[in-house]
């Protein structure tokens, strides 16, 4: 399975990204969601396949949360305090 996916930074906060399949861009993203992410840049689309590595996160879990739910919200790590 391969998904192409659009991928969008915050403008507002630091660190966060939604991915999107392409051909849905924003529509299937929830008004509050936006409102708190802010307006989104679109940074660049990257096609998905189980094969692929991602930095932060499973690629397997991003493209079922945008088969589910039609978006995957990527926030950074917290950071622990010692």
């Amino acid at each position: 399975m391969k998904m192409l996916c659009s991928i969008y930074k915050s403008l507002r906060k630091e660190g966060i990204y939604l991915y999107v399949e392409k051909n849905q861009a924003l529509s299937q993203i929830p008004e509050p969601l936006l409102k708190t992410f802010g307006q989104p840049k679109h940074t660049f689309d990257l096609l998905l396949h189980p094969e692929r590595t991602l930095s932060r996160v499973d690629v397997m879990e991003v493209m079922e949360a945008i088969k589910t739910q039609g978006y995957y919200l990527q926030i950074p790590p917290t950071a622990e305090k010692n």
